[in-house]
């Protein structure tokens, strides 16, 4: 064989050899977000500077609301209605610890951590709610915390120094986990003049456990009310958006839910 020739002999296997050595193109695998994404909203919670920042934004705005709201007249004395759980009392501990056993939520667990009395407050609650409590203005806990919880919410309420941290303005999961009536026995007696929670169904029941198209329409439709009679403040952990993924069919296992998750998320 020629120089010539060897040398486009020698190309040609290390083409070959190239051609062989390259691996097929794997399809995208989807990312195992359940049982671990709510830690990382934890995490985010727990150590994030704009966490506390954005929980100091919802109470800042609280307050420069309520001052506003107080000067229009009523005749029956005023509330405010707040939810507890990432509202004013802080949960990500449970939530760590549930994704770090793989498991999700259940009664059980729940009540295991709730009996520590160990919440943290939300940044910025206590002093607001201390703040309208001085202007006259009666604060209502609703929450759907099961009946088991009731001794140590008050516990963990009154820790901070909560105004009204009492069973008599504890307002805990009864029929349905559904506000709307425990709102309604509020307004009976008092002038709601403001709400505040981490889910849309702590304002009304027209948000609850509905389409994600349904749930973004209604916001859209109340956006003048967020920052004035409602405030929100964050969670990246649980809530009312997740359910809404699911289309109302809750599903049975994680692979079930990493399957519907990784549907929705957007990518290129």
């Amino acid at each position: 064989m020629s120089r010539l020739k060897n040398i486009y002999f020698m190309f040609f296997l290390s083409l070959l050899a190239c051609r062989q050595s390259q691996k097929p193109v794997e399809e995208k695998q989807g990312l195992s977000l359940m049982p671990e994404a709510p830690a990382w909203g934890a995490l985010w919670q727990q150590r994030a500077a704009e966490y506390r920042a954005l929980s100091y934004q919802a109470y800042n705005t609280a307050r420069l609301s309520l001052d506003q709201l107080l000067k229009e007249p009523s005749s029956l004395p005023l509330a405010v209605v707040t939810d507890i759980d990432e509202t004013v009392l802080d949960n990500s501990p449970y939530y760590v610890h549930q994704a770090q056993n793989k498991g999700n939520y259940s009664d059980s667990s729940w009540v295991s951590w709730t009996k520590q009395v160990a919440c943290d407050s939300v940044p910025g609650a206590p002093s607001f709610f201390r703040y309208a409590a001085s202007k006259g203005v009666t604060v209502f806990y609703i929450s759907n915390r099961i009946r088991e919880d009731e001794q140590q919410t008050v516990e963990n309420l009154r820790k901070f120094d909560f105004p009204n941290s009492d069973k008599e303005h504890l307002m805990l999961l009864a029929d349905s986990s559904s506000k709307e009536t425990r709102r309604g026995k509020v307004a009976e007696k008092f002038k709601i003049i403001m709400l505040l929670g981490d889910n849309l169904g702590d304002f009304s029941a027209i948000f609850n456990n509905y389409s994600m198209d349904d749930r973004r329409a209604w916001t859209e439709k109340n956006r003048l009310e967020f920052g004035r009679s409602f405030i929100v403040l964050p969670n990246h952990m649980y809530g009312n958006w997740e359910e809404a993924f699911y289309h109302g069919q809750k599903p049975t296992s994680f692979a079930d839910s990493n399957e519907v998750l990784n549907k929705l998320m957007r990518s290129y």
